[in-house]
C-alpha cells in the first residue's frame, strides 16, 4: 500500500493557505473529518458523564469509542486507556500512583534521550520517596541510546525504567524491546513514551515490552488529547490520589475531573482518519491502522532521506545525531546564525520550523546547546510532501554566510 499524498493534503483544510507545516513534532494540522467531529459533538448536546438523559449518555459513548480508537492504534485493552489533557499531566498522574509502592533505596532508571516529560516526573517522585535515579546516557555523536548499558543500571532494586520510542530532537528510535527485555529480567516495570513514535510508525506496545504506553492526539492528527495505555489489571493494582465522590473503577480513576468529551469525539475521527489512509476497508480497523501507518513510514522516509541528504551536503550547517533507526525529525544549527534567526527567517518564507531545547531537557544539555538557543528543529507529518521540503531546504540555503 502507498500513500496518496495529492489526496490526502485536500483533508487538510489549513494547508490551503500555503504554508509548509515542517513543526509536526510539536503539533500536527487537523483533517475536515476531525473538526467535523469535535464541531458535531457540541451540536448535538453534551452533559456530563454517567447520567440517564441522552445528552449524558452521548458523552458516555463518545468516551468509550475513544478508549476503543486508542487500542486499535497502539494495540492495547480499551478498559486500559487513560484519558486526559495531555500526556505529562497523565504521566505526573501515573508517577504518583507508583511512587506509592516506592521505598527508600528502591531504584529507576531513565534515559538522557527523553522529553523532559518522562524524566522529571519520574525524578520528582524519586526525590520525595528516597529512591535513586539511574541514568541511561545518550552517545552525543551518534544520537544513539545504547543497549548495554542498561544490563548495568537494571537490577533487582530496580522498580521502573522509562524510556523514548523515538526522540522528539534527534528522531533516534532506541531498540525499545531489548530494554524492556532486561528491564522485566528484574522484575521492573516499563513506561514507554511513544509521543513522537506514534505519528510515523505501525505501533505495538505489546511488542516494544511497554507496561504503559503514552501517546499524545494532536501528534497524529487529532485534538489537544493525551493517553496512556495499560493492562486493567496492572492499572487495578494502583490508586491515585482521587477526590472522594469520583469513580474508582479503572480507567476512570485516574482520569481527574470531567474529561473533554468533544474533543474525545476528535481522537476517535483521528484513528479513523489514520486507519483511511492505506488501510483495506474490509479490515478490522486495527489492521488497517498497522497497514496505514506502514505506509506513512514509507512516504515519510522517503522524503526525509532527501531533506537530511541535502542538509548534510551545506557547509554552513551542523546537523545532531546520526542513529540508524530515527523517525522523520532534524535537529541543526546554522553558521552565523542562532535558532531562533533561523527559525523567524523561514517563517518569514513561508516554513514553519520550532527552535530551541524542545523539552528535550537531559539531550540538549548532553549536546551542549541547551543554554544558548538550542537548535533548529524540522519535521515531517504524513502530509508533508516535496514542494514542503524543497522550500525548506532553499530557505535554509539561503542563510549561508
Amino acid at each position: 500500500m502507498t500513500l496518496d499524498i495529492h489526496l490526502l493534503r485536500k483533508l487538510y483544510p489549513a494547508l490551503s493557505d500555503g504554508t509548509a507545516y515542517l513543526d509536526g513534532a510539536g503539533g500536527t494540522q487537523l483533517p475536515d473529518s476531525v473538526i467535523d467531529a469535535v464541531s458535531d459533538a457540541y451540536r448535538s448536546g453534551l452533559g456530563n458523564a454517567h447520567g440517564e438523559f441522552p445528552a449524558s449518555r452521548r458523552a458516555d459513548k463518545l468516551a468509550a469509542e475513544a478508549r476503543l480508537a486508542v487500542a486499535d492504534l497502539v494495540g492495547g485493552q480499551p478498559d486500559g486507556v487513560i484519558l486526559g489533557p495531555n500526556m505529562t499531566t497523565l504521566t505526573y498522574r501515573l508517577a504518583g500512583a507508583l511512587a506509592r509502592q516506592w521505598s527508600s533505596g528502591d531504584e529507576i532508571v531513565l534515559s538522557q534521550l527523553d522529553h523532559d516529560a518522562n524524566v522529571r516526573p519520574w525524578v520528582q517522585f524519586a526525590g520525595r520517596h528516597g529512591v535513586r535515579v539511574r541514568w541511561a546516557i545518550v552517545d552525543t555523536s551518534t544520537g544513539e541510546l545504547p543497549v548495554d548499558q542498561f544490563e548495568g543500571l537494571v537490577n533487582e532494586r530496580t522498580r521502573l525504567l522509562a524510556v523514548t520510542a523515538a526522540s522528539n530532537v534527534l528522531g533516534t528510535r532506541p531498540d525499545v524491546r531489548a530494554i524492556t527485555d532486561i528491564a522485566h529480567r528484574h522484575g521492573a516495570l516499563t513506561y514507554v513514551d511513544g509521543v513522537a513514535a506514534a505519528p510515523h510508525v505501525p505501533i505495538d506496545m505489546a511488542a516494544l515490552g511497554a507496561d504503559f504506553f503514552a501517546t499524545s492526539a494532536y501528534k497524529w492528527s487529532g485534538p489537544h488529547i493525551g493517553t496512556v495505555v495499560a493492562d486493567p489489571a496492572l492499572l487495578e493494582s494502583l490508586q491515585p490520589d482521587k477526590l472522594a465522590a469520583s469513580s474508582n473503577s479503572v480507567p476512570e480513576r485516574f482520569e481527574t475531573g470531567t474529561l473533554a468529551f468533544a474533543d474525545l469525539a476528535g481522537v476517535t475521527a483521528a484513528v479513523e482518519h489514520v486507519a483511511g489512509l492505506s488501510g483495506n476497508p474490509g479490515q478490522s480497523r486495527r489492521e488497517r491502522v498497522l497497514n496505514s501507518m506502514a505506509a506513512v513510514q514509507a512516504h515519510e522516509e522517503a522524503e526525509f532521506t532527501v531533506l537530511l541528504d541535502a542538509l548534510a551536503a551545506m557547509p554552513h550547517v551542523r546537523l545532531f545525531g546520526r542513529p540508524a533507526s530515527r523517525t522523520p525529525v532534524a535537529y541543526f544549527r546554522v553558521a552565523s546564525r542562532t535558532p531562533q534567526q533561523v527559525a523567524a527567517r523561514l517563517a518569514a518564507r513561508g516554513v514553519n520550523v520550532w527552535h530551541g531545547h524542545a523539552y528535550a531537557w537531559e539531550l540538549t544539555q548532553a549536546l551542549g546547546v541547551r543554554h544558548d538557543g538550542g537548535a533548529v528543529r524540522a519535521s515531517l507529518a504524513p502530509y508533508n510532501d516535496a514542494d514542503d521540503v524543497a522550500r525548506l531546504l532553499r530557505g535554509v540555503e539561503e542563510l549561508a554566510p
